[in-house]
């Protein structure tokens, strides 16, 4: 399948990295997730996409369209149909909600404004806000402004830069998956820029991981996560094992979920009521080995697993495991060899409830 959209550009700015985007794709479907810390370039590549910035060299194509070639033929962010929701939101602070959606429509009716905008507010939940000013807007609300804004004109490409990094973490905890509901049901091709780990797998279905102005692997969320490309990337997405499961059950504040065909117990307290599908999050540092099959121990997670791998990382040592589903856990060089450890080898993991980060995965 041919990509949506191409882009092999280079853009420097002056005392700063050069910005690469090396053979960057994406595709028709889904959220793609400019994932990297920051500095890494992620806000300057979806800027270049928007046509809000030039590249000095190189080119960006949409379908059949180019947007630009080599600093030349650029195509201004008006004329490219895409939807833009900045970090602040930049909502006009004396336009009204319905002001700010309508904003988008630029050039339609008054009818037509006035149907998009009432369709848009009844399915973001904006019902009776209309006459509000964003001040008096929760971060929340203001966020939900912003995308009907974004995607009033039925936009062929939006763009999203860190729209949850102003919210409070109990606000940004909810709306995650709030979010993932939306951009699903939307169907619009979405770009998606964040640093933070659990927004990367909780919104999005492929992971372009950047360091430095360049970029550095691509994939599905869950194959960049699990099969970090180098040490590198393993550092910038510090988890090691990523899995889908499903929720069994929720009791007491405890969630018993299935993993391959082991059942592992974790905390439930920020997830979502109804949730079945996740990502079970677990780092490998947090993964306790024993070869003492007879253990009395505390954590409510006891895996009987048999290793399939070692690989040497500087000091320490990535071991991976079958517990019934694929597990890593990071020890040192010396508590390996004190356990004599090498493939084949039969161990005991041990995760504590606490441990294990359960990511909601909807769409």
């Amino acid at each position: 399948m041919n990509p949506l959209l191409r882009a092999d550009f280079r853009k420097k700015f002056s005392g700063g990295p050069v910005i690469q985007a090396e053979a960057l794709e994406i595709n028709s479907a889904g959220v793609t997730v400019l994932f990297g810390p920051s500095g890494s370039g992620k806000t300057t590549i979806l800027r270049c996409l928007a046509g809000l910035e030039i590249p000095d060299t190189g080119e960006i194509f949409f379908g059949t369209e180019t947007w630009s070639a080599n600093g030349k033929n650029h195509v201004p962010p008006k004329d490219r149909r895409i939807g833009f929701v900045p970090q602040d939101y930049a909502l006009f602070p004396h336009l009204t909600v319905a002001g700010n959606i309508a904003y988008g429509l630029r050039g339609r009716t008054a009818g037509e404004k006035k149907s998009r905008v009432a369709e848009l507010s009844s399915w973001l939940g904006l019902d009776g806000l209309d006459a509000r000013l964003p001040a008096t807007l929760s971060g929340g609300q203001q966020q939900r402004v912003a995308l009907a804004r974004a995607v009033a004109h039925h936009p062929k490409l939006l763009l999203l830069d860190e729209p949850l990094s102003a919210l409070d973490t109990p606000t940004r905890n909810r709306l995650r998956g709030e979010l993932r509901a939306l951009l699903v049901q939307l169907a619009i091709p979405t770009v998606f820029v964040t640093h933070d780990r659990l927004e990367a797998l909780s919104l999005g279905d492929n992971l372009v991981v950047l360091d430095e102005g360049r970029i550095i692997q691509c994939g599905s969320v869950q194959d960049v996560f699990s099969r970090p490309a180098d040490l590198t990337v393993a550092g910038i997405v510090a988890v090691e094992t990523i899995q889908p499961g499903r929720v069994i059950e929720i009791e007491e504040g405890l969630a018993t979920v299935l993993v391959g065909s082991a059942r592992l117990a974790a905390m439930a307290a920020d997830l979502p009521a109804g949730t079945k599908e996740v990502f079970v999050c677990i780092r490998g540092e947090d993964v306790i080995l024993s070869n003492d099959q007879e253990l009395h121990s505390s954590p409510r997670n006891r895996l009987p697993a048999t290793v399939r791998a070692l690989i040497s990382e500087g000091p320490l040592i990535r071991i991976e495991l079958d517990c019934g589903f694929p597990l890593t856990a990071v020890l040192t060089k010396q508590a390996c060899a004190e356990m004599d450890l090498k493939g084949g080898s039969a161990v005991i993991a041990l995760i504590k409830a606490p441990q294990i980060h359960l990511v909601p995965r909807n769409g």
